[in-house]
């Protein structure tokens, strides 16, 4: 029988958004689900969140974005990824992100969009889903 390690997801903070209790709950929902799951902290920048995700071999990187500041930090998270050879690393993002946004946001590779109120389980699932297909 093969053993699988457990699914990696990073959980960042990027830019100047001071808050941070659903980047938390999402990490202790992921953990209690049986993820791996690696908090980075508040004011990240996308060099910090790409190099984070290198080390820490991850299989998905959360972003948690509050303050509006989705469409110009997105896509530089995602170039800094990229060139840091991560592009098949799962991005996804959770916070106040208007609907108009969300069409932009998967062509520049975003996998999964959670707003407020999102179930930890439903964002557990999803993340289970997206690695098993991923690995097939």
């Amino acid at each position: 029988m093969v053993e699988q390690r457990a699914i990696r997801v990073l959980i960042a903070k990027p830019g100047l958004d001071g808050h941070d209790r659903g980047a938390k709950v999402i990490a202790r929902a992921l953990r209690d689900a049986g993820m791996e799951v690696i908090y980075t902290g508040l004011r990240q920048t996308p060099e910090m969140i790409a190099e984070a995700a290198l080390q820490e071999d991850v299989d998905v990187v959360g972003l948690s974005i509050l303050s509006g500041a989705h469409m110009a930090l997105v896509p530089r998270i995602r170039e800094v990824m990229n060139a840091n050879g991560l592009d098949d690393v799962a991005l996804l993002i959770g916070g106040i992100i208007p609907d108009e946004d969300k069409t932009e946001l998967e062509r520049m590779g975003v996998q999964g969009i959670f707003g407020p109120g999102t179930n930890t389980e439903d964002i557990a699932a999803f993340i289970r889903t997206l690695i098993a297909a991923k690995n097939q």
